[in-house]
């Protein structure tokens, strides 16, 4: 007879223990460690098990592949991210913090679905009916095959999906429904774990493709056994400034298509709106040049994006000089800084400097790195550059301008948005690339003056 010992098993790693911890001693979660029933492995190990049939492996080449059938959620920066939109049977999991927008989004692609005859239950664990009927009628998402039930428990859940026959389920969240036959408060890692596995069970046996909302931790991560990242098909994150309306959905996995999408939509009073062609939402609409000011062509996914970086350089007498930053990397910035100052010539070290984007955009690639460089010297000198010049590139610690990646594209949007002259790698050096630009400001200074007189 096999012999039995009682283990405690972190869900997370794996990692074993003969008694209970409340930290997990391989990867240092808190909470991970239950207690699970081990049975001892026979001397014998697992015996064959006959395969016959169409199970017997075969060839990949004889395998028929058989081409995704998607349906439309009627958004199309959704669609985008998603790879072209809903696979029947998908698990889509959409997180992000507190108040960003995700249920007015899903309850926006409900309203869309069931627009075009498509039956949608919407299942809301955190709020009432009724409190989603009122943000329903705010944003316009009324619709008679849209279908709303607030319930917690995973057993009614499945039991409102038998009754209902939907053609699309949105459970919002996963992390505030729990089931019965687990032990646990809703939220633990037993009943996470539970419930997705359940309702993606649902959703491959039945071709009931999933909307998953879930939660987020103070880190940024989304909240919960890693297993759940695992389990779904699809994992987007829905981020964005909560000082401004522009919100951002990423493709984190995408089992049906690329992960390097990315949505962006507007937050108004009356739901939220797809923004098809944001180049204009990161500029500023001055029409005279300002110094401290100048734009780089951003990569956001496979989307290129104007963004204008605005710098300040201000005299100071404090033994410190002050470096704020919104929007671009404080350790980026002090980098370029010394660049700067031991490679153009700038003496930077006794000024406060203030770097900021427009139209809360955050910068994290080196491509802007340029751009930086180039407003910080504007402000310096006070001298501003036209608005036909954009500035792309990386810089390195000897001043070198490296290209950045996609440069074609980036070149491609900045010529398709008016600007003539693109700063990068044909520069080579910072100190070249300031001469060429300031040059440009000293040719339009002498054109006004050639038609002042």
């Amino acid at each position: 007879m096999a012999r039995t010992q009682s283990l405690y098993r972190c869900t997370e790693c794996g990692w074993t223990s003969i008694k209970w911890v409340g930290r997990c001693g391989e990867c240092q979660a808190w909470g991970t460690v239950e207690d699970t029933t081990a049975t001892a492995a026979s001397a014998r190990g697992t015996a064959a098990v006959s395969v016959a049939g169409a199970r017997v492996a075969r060839p990949i080449t004889e395998a028929r592949g058989t081409a995704v059938q998607r349906w439309n959620t009627g958004i199309g920066e959704f669609d985008r991210v998603l790879g072209g939109g809903i696979v029947p049977g998908a698990a889509v999991l959409l997180s992000g913090e507190p108040g960003v927008g995700k249920s007015t989004l899903l309850l926006e692609v409900a309203s869309r679905a069931a627009a075009t005859g498509k039956r949608v239950l919407y299942v809301s664990a955190e709020e009432s009916v009724d409190q989603v009927r009122l943000r329903a009628e705010r944003t316009n998402a009324m619709h008679d095959e849209l279908y709303l039930a607030s319930e917690v428990d995973l057993g009614v859940i499945l039991g409102q999906i038998d009754q209902v026959q939907p053609d699309l389920v949105i459970a919002d969240s996963v992390q505030t429904i729990s089931s019965s036959t687990v032990d646990g408060i809703a939220g633990g890692t037993s009943q996470v774990r539970e419930v997705a596995s359940t309702l993606i069970r649902v959703a491959k046996e039945r071709g009931l493709p999933v909307l998953i909302v879930g939660h987020v931790t103070k880190d940024g991560t989304i909240a919960g056994p890693r297993l759940l990242e695992h389990l779904v098909d699809v994992v987007c994150h829905f981020e964005g400034d909560r000082q401004t309306a522009l919100r951002f959905v990423r493709a984190l996995k995408n089992r049906f298509g690329p992960t390097d999408e990315v949505g962006c939509f507007d937050m108004a009073g009356d739901g939220i709106h797809e923004v098809p062609d944001p180049s204009g939402l990161f500029m500023s609409r001055n029409g005279t040049p300002v110094s401290g000011t100048c734009v780089t062509v951003a990569l956001e996914g496979r989307r290129a994006l104007p963004v204008e970086v605005q710098a300040l350089v201000v005299p100071s007498s404090a033994p410190q000089p002050r470096r704020v930053v919104n929007g671009v990397d404080s350790s980026r910035v002090a980098m370029l800084l010394a660049v700067l100052e031991r490679r153009a010539g700038l003496k930077l070290s006794d000024a406060d400097v203030y770097v900021s984007t427009v139209g809360g955009m955050k910068l994290t690639e080196p491509g802007a790195d340029l751009a930086i460089a180039l407003a910080l010297a504007s402000a310096a000198r006070d001298r501003p550059y036209p608005h036909t010049l954009a500035a792309v590139g990386e810089i390195s610690l000897a001043g070198e301008i490296r290209p950045a990646t996609g440069a074609k594209q980036r070149a491609s949007e900045a010529a398709r948005l008016g600007f003539t002259t693109v700063l990068g790698a044909d520069a080579e050096h910072l100190r070249e690339a300031l001469r060429v630009a300031f040059s440009l400001t000293q040719s339009v200074r002498e054109r006004e003056l050639d038609r002042a007189f």
